[in-house]
Parts: C-alpha cells; sequence; structure tokens
C-alpha cells in the first residue's frame, strides 16, 4: 500500500532524543525552582490559555512538573520505555509521536476543564506522553514483564490495559486527589490511534498474538 502523508515513514535514525527530552525537562525543573511563579507560563491554566491566548501551554506543560519525586519518576519511565521505543521506531517518529501525543492530551484535558468551568485548574507533567510511550512499548515488546514494586512481573501489555480500568476507575472514586487521571488515559488514547493511523498497526493484535500488529516500520 502506497503512503500518503500522513503515514509517509521517516528515514530512521537513532540519536537518544530521549536523552534531549530529558534535559529539557530537567532545565525547565530547575527554572521554576529558582522562578517558582514561572509555573504560570509554563504549565496548562484554562484560565490563561482562554484570556491571554497562552497557547504554548499546550507543550510547555508537559516539560513543567510539580516536585523531585513528579519528575524523577516520569523521567524514569521515559529513559526504561522511551529509549527502548526510539531504539525501534527511530529518534525523528519517536520525537513526533511523543511530542503529538502529549500536545494532544493536553488539549483533550482543555476541553474537558473548559466544558466543567474548570478554568483555574493548573494542569502540569509529561505523564500524558509517557503514558503514550508505555503503551508504544507494549505494542512493539509484548512479551516484556515489567515488574511491579520491582516484585511483581507482569507483562506490559497487561499492565496497561490494567492502568487505563485503574484510571477510569480512579477519575470516578479520586476526581479531587490533584491527579490529571483523565490526561494519561488520554495518553493512551492517543497513542492508539497514532498506532492505528500512522503506523498501520493495530495494538489489540500486537496484545493479543504477543507479537507486532500489521507492520513494524523502520
Amino acid at each position: 500500500m502506497k503512503n500518503s502523508i500522513i503515514n509517509r515513514p521517516f528515514p530512521y535514525t537513532f540519536s537518544s532524543v530521549t536523552f534531549y527530552l530529558i534535559g529539557i525537562n530537567i532545565i525547565f525543573f530547575m527554572f521554576r525552582y529558582i522562578y517558582p511563579n514561572s509555573v504560570y507560563y509554563t504549565a496548562m491554566i484554562p484560565g490563561l490559555v482562554i484570556q491571554k491566548l497562552y497557547i504554548w501551554q499546550f507543550v510547555t506543560y508537559m516539560f513543567t512538573h510539580q516536585g523531585f519525586s513528579h519528575i524523577l519518576f516520569n523521567m524514569l519511565g521515559l529513559f526504561f520505555f522511551g529509549m527502548q521505543v526510539e531504539r525501534r521506531i527511530g529518534s525523528y517518529e519517536f520525537l513526533l509521536f511523543y511530542l503529538l501525543t502529549g500536545v494532544l492530551a493536553g488539549i483533550f484535558s482543555f476541553i474537558i476543564y473548559y466544558l466543567t468551568g474548570s478554568y483555574n485548574v493548573i494542569l502540569l507533567g509529561a505523564s500524558g506522553a509517557i503514558f503514550a510511550v508505555l503503551f508504544a512499548f507494549a505494542v512493539y515488546f509484548p512479551n516484556a514483564n515489567i515488574y511491579l514494586m520491582g516484585i511483581f512481573p507482569i507483562r506490559a501489555p497487561m499492565l496497561v490495559i490494567g492502568y487505563a480500568l485503574y484510571t477510569l476507575f480512579s477519575q470516578f472514586t479520586r476526581a479531587g486527589s490533584g491527579v490529571a487521571y483523565l490526561t494519561h488515559l488520554a495518553g493512551f488514547g492517543f497513542a492508539y490511534i497514532y498506532f492505528i493511523i500512522r503506523l498501520r498497526i493495530n495494538p489489540i493484535n500486537s496484545f493479543k498474538t504477543r507479537g507486532p500488529g500489521g507492520i513494524w516500520r523502520n
């Protein structure tokens, strides 16, 4: 099948983009530590997006974090899963995947906050993009075991499915916890759409057969 502009593959290169993304996150974190009020410019705040057109927040929110543990766990996830996914699909594809799923997760969250009148919510963190990367890892490496709490082995697809169900449940039972569960779910959702439309891979087939669905793109 001839590739359209939507799913035309990039030339494969591996240049450790994951490390650059981690570095940008660290720079943002240090900048926020020095200038705490910068969070009002770099996090995604619906009221500011609407009133002052701070549309860059749809990008910068995913590089802004609340505290040390927040950025630590997100960057560990990006390192362990992102490096494997980047090596598999190439740096250009990985960068597009990471940024696009993160931005779309932010836009989705913004729409929900707007419709519910939650204009003063402060959305920050790379979790939407990180969970998209976890989803990609499960698609490309469905036989990989991830050790939950460092002890219990669980296959990557089961972890994704289990966490998606947990996140959906938590959205209704722990809505006031300060965790953006919908953004996490959006990361999974947009990752799924990315695989279907751009990569022409059916993630469900990969989960079922313990092998890649569709064609493994280089």
